[in-house]
Parts: C-alpha cells; structure tokens; sequence
C-alpha cells in the first residue's frame, strides 16, 4: 500500500506542478502580448504626429533627398527615443536615424511595409534587427497624396523592456512553483491516503466476487494492493471465460449472417415491437433500424397491406407467404415470407419475417413473354402470307404464269423476311448471352468508315440520297471490326430507308474527353444523322426495345425485324460504349454512339 501511496503523491505533484508551468507560461505570453501592443499604440501616436510636421513633397536628386531626410530622421530620434526611416513608395529607403540609407537594401518586401500598403492604414512587425543587432518591433504607416501611397514613415523600438519584464516573471514564476510543489506534497500524501484506505476494503469485497458475487469490477494485474484485487477478478472471469466466449462467438456468426445477407430480415417480439433489423431490411423498407428499433409494427409507417398481413399471422400463429408490390422507396415486387416462433415449451415469443425482392424475376418473366409474344406474332405474319399464296397457288393460279410468277415473288420475298428476322432473333440471343468472341484489333476509322459508306452507295443511289462522311485524320480505335461494321450498317441501312429521296445521311467520327477524364481514357463520338421523317418524342424512351416500331406499317414494307436498333444497342455495350438518339419529326434523326479508344 505504500508503495501505490507513493506513486498517487508524485502523480498529483506532478499535475500541479504542470498546472502551475502552463499557468506560468500563458501568463508570459499574455504580458508579453500586451507590453507589445502597447508599445505598438505609442509608436502609431508618434507616428501620427511625425506625419503631420512631415514634408514629403522635397524635390532634388537622391543624394540631396537622402540628406534632407537623413537629418529630419536625426532631428526626431532624440525626441522619439526610436529608430525612425523613411521610405519612398518604391521602397528605397531615403533616410534613417541609426543606418546610412544609401547602404540600407530595399525594404518594399519587410513586412510592416507590405502590411501598411496592404490595408493602407498602418503595419507591424516583430524580427531580430541585422542592423542594430537586437529584437526590434517595426510599426509602418503609409504617407498618402490624395489617397495615393507617396511613401512610408517606420519607427523601430528594441524589445529589451519587455524581455527584462518577462525575465523578472519567470523569476517570480519559479520561486512560487517551489512553494507550491512543497505544499503538494503535503496534500497530495493525505489525498493518496484518503485513496488507498478503500482500496483495501475493496480487496475483501472481490474475495467475495469469486464466491459469484458479481456486483464489484476492478482492474489493475501489478502485485501491489491494486494487484490483489486484479488477481481476484481474474479468478472470477476464469470461471466465466468459456461461456462469455461461446455467447460471443454465437453472436458474432449471427450478426455477420444477417447483416450479409441479400434478402430482408425482420423479428417482431410478442408484443408487437420490432426488435431486430438487418441492412436489406433497410434498404427494402426504406427506414433506418434507428427509425424501426423498438416501434410496434402498426406504427411503424408501413405499407397497410403489409400490417395486415403481420397481423394476420399473430392471429393464427401459422406460416403465411404471399407477394406484394411496395411503392416506397421505390416500386418493387416483394415475396414475403412470415414464420410463427415459438420456445421448446411451445411458448409463443413473436414472428420472423423473411423479404425477397423478387422484381427482376418478374420483370424477366414478363420480357420473356412478351418476346415470346411478339416473336410469335412476328413469324405468324410471314407464314401466313406464305400459306395463303401457296394455297391460291394449288387451286390454280399456276395457269396464269403473270399471276403465278407475281405470287411466288411474294413467296420468295416473305421466305427471305422470315430468315432474316430468324437470323436476328438467333443474334440478338448470342449476343445478350454475351456468347459471341470479341476481336479486337486497331481500325483506322477514316478507311473504315469510307468502306462503310462504299457498301450503302448502291442502296443510297436509288432513292438520291447523298452520303457524307467528315472523320479527324489520323483516329484509330480498338474494336471488334465485323460488329463496329455490323453497328455502322444497321444505323446507316436505317437512315436511308427513313430518308425522303434527295436527302442526306451524314457520318461525323471526332476524338473528345469526358470531363474529369485524363487522356489515357480518350473516347470517339460517332455520330450518324439524316434528314429523315424523325422519331416523335414519345417514342424515343422505347426505340431500342425489341420489336419496337415508331411506324409499324412502314417498317413491314421495308423488310425490316424491329429488332435492329436493339442489336446495335447491345453491341455498343459489349465495346463498352453508350448509344443515344435526338431526333425531331420532319428535321431527321442523330444516333451518337460514344465508344473508348483503347480497351
């Protein structure tokens, strides 16, 4: 007990005599701070009168400036007490009291001059003085002619006094200190006893912790006083260690469990209050576990479909599952599943509730029927037009060779439709399986789009449509080049069949950066534009869809699937680009594919 004793005294001593240093040193400070800017008030005093007995407008050479002022620097020194200097406004100094001026070196940049230039009104500073050899606080106003800096007028006191005053502090500082330290360690020693005598009667009472008296808690392992009591604690935490480590490790596993898993999790005790939580939970229901933790689930701002349905399982203690769509925070499917618990006794403790969100499943679903829907009604066009005039055919109409020859170029026409549209329903699955290889290779985009072009000369030509190209010189990029061709022909195919005859199709290829990209992330706008019908605007959300048509009669007439532009959008993608469309009805349309350089 002694030696602890011992120890709490030079621990209090040490906090006051730190107290008393840090007490000291701000006092200092503080006297320091204020002898300086008194004296800083005096010298602007003296300053402001100096200026007012100043005639700054002296004409003459350098020479003849530098001893004019020279001797009114001289005239005032004496009854200044102080250092005074004149300054031109260009900082060449034109006299001094304590220095020759022509040997003094420009003082423009000190900075009691910047500062007084600055503010216009006065500046200080305080630095060891080269010239005279001590610290010295600078004070600088500047001498103005209709509110133009003419030049500067600077007093320069030393700091002695006030380091003789601070010097005379510290003396006074430590013989108090000395004082102090004495009676701490008078108090500090009853202060430490008045400490310790617990102690020891805390020593008997963890005795008795051990004995699962768990009320008392003290740490401390040295083998002093406080290390008995140390020892007694730890024989009771041996006897509670394997089962607290059990109780964590369970908890543990538990929580990482929860909190890791993609479907919501929701507990709900008997009373009704929500007593756990996990992150999708959150992320479903869109509260926080703060706003849900320990509220009654009727009033926890939920969907009304969902109360009931939470309280239709505390009333039959059964499982229940069923489908829900949740508006908020945003629209989504969800499978909710709600499960009765209960302890072994059969003892009712409340309802676990388990949330998938099952909106992408449904929405695939859905696609795939309706793709089934629409691949259907696709392929019943053609077969149809094919059965009906093979069926004429066979009655009879092979004896008129006009007739028979006209109805089997429909037969022909309509065949070639169906493979295609089966050859684009075959791609578009390769392609959205990500099955097809990527090739890629470096392509000169000016030859490339120019054999682009070559190939839709033929098309263009019938309907006098002139095609344009303006691509940068020297723009190479790495791409797939069959599918960047297979991208150009679609949009290029496309632009011509909705351009009037004697319009334009127009393919612009330049280099740009997205903002806050450095050049390695280079990228090229594409842009494909004609002077076509246009797409109204209702329609451009949806014109990557498949099978989607703006003018459905139109687009049987000229052959084409729907499913096109849904192709290019996909192979976009797949370079890891972005396609968008402006388009205006009866000005044309614009596609602008923006693609990186280098994959």
């Amino acid at each position: 007990m002694h030696k602890f004793r011992a120890r709490l005294t030079l621990i209090f001593i040490a906090l006051i005599g730190s107290s008393v240093l840090l007490a000291g040193l701000f006092m200092a400070q503080m006297l320091k701070e204020s002898h300086i800017e008194a004296l800083k008030a005096n010298m602007q005093r003296e300053l402001k009168i100096i200026l007012v007995t100043l005639d700054w407008n002296k004409g003459g050479s350098d020479e003849e400036q530098i001893r004019y002022y020279t001797e009114q620097a001289n005239r005032l020194r004496q009854s200044a007490d102080a250092r005074i200097t004149y300054i031109r406004a260009d900082g060449k100094v034109l006299g001094d009291s304590d220095h020759a001026a022509a040997d003094m070196e420009n003082h423009s940049e000190r900075k009691e001059i910047v500062e007084a230039r600055t503010n216009g009104t006065v500046g200080s500073d305080s630095r060891f003085s080269a010239t005279v050899g001590r610290n010295t606080l600078y004070v600088a106003v500047p001498i103005k002619d209709n509110n133009q800096i003419k030049g500067y007028v600077r007093l320069a006191m030393s700091l002695e006094e006030v380091e003789a005053s601070i010097k005379k502090l510290w003396f006074g500082l430590l013989i108090g200190l000395l004082v102090v330290f004495v009676l701490a360690v008078l108090i500090s020693f009853r202060v430490a006893y008045s400490i310790t005598k617990p102690i020891e009667m805390i020593t008997k009472v963890a005795h008795q912790i051990t004995n699962l008296n768990y009320k008392a808690r003290v740490h401390g392992r040295k083998k002093d006083e406080v290390g008995q009591l140390g020892h007694a604690i730890n024989r009771m935490a041996d006897s509670l260690q394997l089962q607290m480590n059990r109780i964590i490790e369970d908890e543990s596993r538990l929580k990482s469990v929860l909190e890791n898993m993609i479907s919501g999790v929701m507990m709900i005790d008997r009373e009704g209050k929500i007593v756990l939580l996990n992150r999708s939970a959150e992320d479903i229901l869109g509260f926080s576990s703060q706003e849900l933790l320990g509220k009654k689930f009727d009033e926890a701002k939920q969907q009304f479909d969902f109360t009931q349905l939470i309280q239709e399982c505390f009333d039959v203690h059964e499982h229940i599952r069923d489908e829900m769509i949740f508006y908020y925070p945003s629209e989504r499917i969800l499978e909710i599943n709600l499960s009765p618990m209960s302890l072994g006794d059969e003892e009712w403790v409340g309802v676990l509730i388990v949330l998938h969100d099952i909106t992408a499943v449904r929405r695939l679903e859905r696609m795939r029927s309706e793709f089934v829907a629409n691949v259907s009604h696709e392929l019943k066009t053609p077969i149809a037009a094919v059965k009906g005039f093979a069926e004429t055919l066979l009655a009879g109409a092979l004896n008129d060779k006009e007739t028979a020859k006209s109805f089997l170029q429909i037969i022909f026409d309509e065949s070639e439709r169906l493979n295609r549209l089966i050859g684009d329903i075959l791609e578009l699955s390769k392609i959205e399986s990500k099955r097809i290889p990527m090739q890629f290779s470096p392509i000169y985009m000016q030859t490339f789009v120019g054999n682009c072009l070559n190939v839709m000369n033929s098309e263009a030509a019938k309907k006098s449509i002139e095609l344009e190209m303006l691509v940068d010189e020297n723009l190479y990029i790495e791409a797939d080049e069959d599918r960047l061709r297979q991208i150009m022909i679609n949009l290029l195919s496309n632009g011509i069949n909705y351009t009037p005859e004697g319009g334009k199709v127009k393919v612009k290829v330049e280099s740009f950066l997205r903002a806050g990209d450095g050049p390695e992330n280079e990228r090229i706008r594409l842009t494909i534009s004609d002077t076509g019908i246009g797409i109204p605007k209702k329609d451009l959300p949806r014109i990557f869809e498949r099978f989607y048509r703006v003018d459905k009669a139109r687009s049987r007439v000229s052959g084409g699937t729907g499913l096109g532009l849904s192709i290019v959008k996909h192979l976009v993608e797949l370079h890891k680009g972005s396609i968008r469309v402006d388009s205006e009805v009866g000005m044309g349309s614009k596609f602008i594919i923006e693609l990186p350089i280098i994959h």
